[in-house]
């Protein structure tokens, strides 16, 4: 029968995407056996497919149509069978039915992220820190639903707003680290009631700011939102005891690089403003491995869901 080399193959190639582009989560992806890494790979390339879009060259209205696709593209995974998913030739899509017949990864999750990749597309920008928390929650708190899908839970009810805690915190990660990137694509996440609070401005690229501007105290900003973003890494970690021993790996070792990444922006703001941090190969190998070692968790503390401002 033709379909298991075919999904064998799609497989193959959604784990190239994940070891070339996943410079973070490929990490904790390695430390899965086979069925979930597969699984998990399937879920990434199809989350880049959709990411690329939104940070892609195409014009805006090209964006929306190609993003459009893909919110049918999910409805068609969720409405069909691995055998519709072969018919379309699509890797991806063929990897990605194939996991969900054998994880229970909710698919229409992927909706969200489309939701949140249009908001960049149109230049959304967020006045509170509830609107940005919604934003990450699309973008980000949906990797960490669909990744349960594939990890598993012993309490899934109690799981799932964990995963999502932990896909904000992961975002709110990002952005402190993307400032000055976003300000030259045209894009501000920061809370303007938050930019207001600490006097600062962030003015995107456009004619008169190059490539963008940015006044007032960040670093006394930064280290604000470091510490909102740790209050998230401390509710998401909550999940670890949930999951079993690789699956709590593979997600300490990714929250483990992003939290360890945040310590560093906190540490040197100005240093993060200047330029992209990132941190060496070697380091993140050693926070996955001591993840798989079951050692260095973190969030001992225990806030309340929605107890974070």
């Amino acid at each position: 029968m033709p379909a298991a080399p075919d999904v064998a193959a799609a497989y193959r190639h959604c784990e190239m995407i994940t070891r070339q582009q996943a410079k973070n989560f490929a990490y904790g992806i390695a430390l899965l056996p086979g069925a979930k890494r597969h699984a998990l790979s399937a879920v990434y390339a199809f989350a880049r497919r959709i990411d690329d879009i939104g940070d892609g060259t195409l014009p805006v209205p090209d964006k929306i149509a190609a993003l459009n696709a893909c919110r049918t593209s999910v409805a068609d995974l969720v409405a069909g069978s691995l055998a519709d998913a072969l018919a379309t030739g699509d890797l991806v899509l063929i990897a990605l039915r194939d996991a969900a017949d054998r994880f229970a990864i909710p698919l229409n999750a992927f909706g969200e992220l489309i939701d949140g990749c249009e908001a960049d597309v149109r230049g959304v920008s967020y006045a509170t820190f509830d609107e940005l928390r919604h934003y990450c929650r699309c973008v980000a708190g949906s990797i960490g639903r669909l990744s349960l899908g594939v990890f598993g839970s012993s309490d899934p009810h109690t799981a799932e707003p964990l995963a999502d805690a932990l896909g904000v915190a992961l975002q709110l990660t990002n952005i402190l680290r993307d400032i000055r990137e976003d300000l030259g694509n045209g894009r501000v996440y920061l809370p303007a009631d938050d930019l207001a609070r600490f006097g600062c401005t962030l003015i995107p690229a456009g004619p008169d700011t190059g490539g963008g501007k940015i006044d007032g105290p960040m670093a006394d900003l930064m280290r604000f939102e470091a510490d909102r973003a740790r209050q998230w890494y401390a509710t998401g970690m909550q999940l670890m005891p949930m999951l079993d021993r690789r699956s709590a790996a593979c997600t300490g070792a990714m929250a483990g690089i992003y939290r360890r990444l945040l310590e560093h922006i906190a540490a040197s703001p100005q240093a993060a403003l200047a330029s992209r941090m990132s941190l060496p190969g070697r380091e993140k190998a050693m926070i996955a491995a001591a993840a798989l070692a079951g050692i260095g968790r973190f969030g001992r503390s225990k806030p309340a869901i929605g107890s974070q401002s």
